[in-house]
């Protein structure tokens, strides 16, 4: 029921990350989705030579391929879209609790949707399993959003003005993409923002392509091959 909210879900991915995409297939499967799903498309992430204005190449990276997902939306002509990052983790009992969800946000107007965020605990309604937060509220994280409507082409738009500045802009420069949704939030207040209550997706911990070179361990072959697979037995403990 949850994925009938949205025309079309992009999952942000490098494509040389196969370990990612493996991980995403079964968190589809969780979630009772699969990637040959016709609406479920990866999306082959930028990976810039450079930062640029941006703090990492990899947040440039990420801003990039956030704004080539929600450019390809308005293009396709696309109602709703949802924006999965491939780190994305879906607890056991999502589609019950998403579906849920699906059945309150359809008795309310909303324009984006966040199923997981970190740095804010919203405090649950006790009548339905989302929350509306305001404009001017910050929180962290891009791994699962969902857009619809208008707020698509506003927020392509958006981020690409942001690339036409310097950063440290007072208008918004470059930044980290979770940042450029909150300033959009704060510039766009007629959009509707609705967060679920509690959260339906977490950021699954894997080798980062955030920050240039990664942890020791992540950069060392043989290491790197264990540290992937005790993440993989941690999270299933």
């Amino acid at each position: 029921m949850f994925f009938d909210l949205f025309d079309h879900a992009f999952i942000i991915s490098l494509p040389t990350r196969a370990d990612r995409r493996a991980e995403m297939a079964r968190e589809l499967k969780k979630a009772g989705r699969s990637v040959d799903d016709a609406r479920v498309e990866f999306f082959d992430a930028v990976r810039p030579d450079d930062a640029g204005d941006f703090p990492s190449i990899g947040a440039r990276g990420c801003f990039m391929s956030h704004l080539g997902v929600l450019g390809e939306a308005a293009r396709r002509g696309l109602d709703a879209v949802a924006v999965f990052e491939d780190d994305l983790g879906f607890p056991p009992d999502f589609q019950t609790r998403s579906a849920g969800i699906a059945r309150a946000l359809r008795d309310v107007d909303w324009d984006i949707f966040y199923g997981g965020y970190e740095d804010i605990r919203p405090t649950p309604d006790a009548a339905r399993p989302i929350v509306r937060i305001a404009p001017t509220e910050g929180f962290r994280t891009s791994h699962f959003i969902v857009f619809r409507g208008g707020a698509i082409a506003r927020a392509r738009d958006y981020l690409a003005a942001m690339l036409a500045r310097p950063a440290g802009s007072p208008q918004g420069g470059p930044m980290h993409v979770d940042g450029a949704y909150c300033w959009f939030r704060k510039d766009n207040p007629d959009l509707s923002c609705w967060l679920a209550a509690p959260k339906i997706g977490d950021q699954r911990s894997s080798r980062s392509d955030i920050f240039e070179g990664g942890r020791w361990f992540d950069r060392t072959p043989i290491v790197r091959d264990g540290a992937t697979i005790a993440r993989r037995l941690f999270r299933r403990s």
